[in-house]
């Protein structure tokens, strides 16, 4: 093969058909649009639209909620720090954080931090500076001579207005 030889597989590039040139090419006349109509005409855009009856997406009930003060943590199970500990892509002898567990590729997205989960085993010492951890995690933590410590990144701002709010009111009463 040489560099002049080398071209597309067959029906890599398609061309384009180019409409509204004469009744011999096909698509002369109305360009394959039919006749009349709103779908014949430019500039229509009516996705969901269902000649005026209710759409679908408007008969159908809403469901759920979305929490605009729920956290959103990394979840790591001590089962796969383990694991990156006996592949040597986690030190055991300094702090395991968020910072590490990224490196790592375990934990992903999270940005209020990460929150370990005690599914799996624990062999190793470590010391973990996480941002939330289950009971069981903290016990099997411990259990392997470990440490949790807990980062407090304060009160939500909702929590901080209530009680501004409670004090305006004693400072008013008394």
């Amino acid at each position: 093969m040489k560099l002049n030889e080398i071209k597309d597989n067959e029906g890599a590039r398609k061309e384009r058909i180019r409409v509204g040139r004469g009744i011999g090419s096909g698509k002369g006349k109305t360009a394959g649009r039919g006749q009349k109509g709103q779908k014949s005409r430019s500039g229509v855009a009516i996705k969901g639209f269902e000649g005026g009856q209710m759409p679908l997406h408007m008969r159908l009930p809403k469901r759920g909620f979305n929490n605009p003060f729920g956290k959103d943590y990394a979840e790591v199970n001590i089962g796969q720090v383990q694991k990156l500990v006996d592949n040597k892509k986690l030190d055991a002898k300094k702090t395991v954080d968020h910072e590490a567990l990224k490196a790592a590729g375990v934990a992903r997205g999270g940005k209020d931090g990460v929150r370990l989960l005690a599914k799996g085993d624990l062999t190793a010492k470590l010391t973990f500076n996480v941002a939330g951890a289950s009971k069981g995690a903290v016990a099997a933590v411990e259990k392997a001579g470990g440490k949790v410590d807990i980062i407090d990144k304060g009160k939500p701002e909702h929590e901080k207005k209530a009680e501004r709010r409670e004090a305006n009111k004693a400072k008013k009463a008394g």
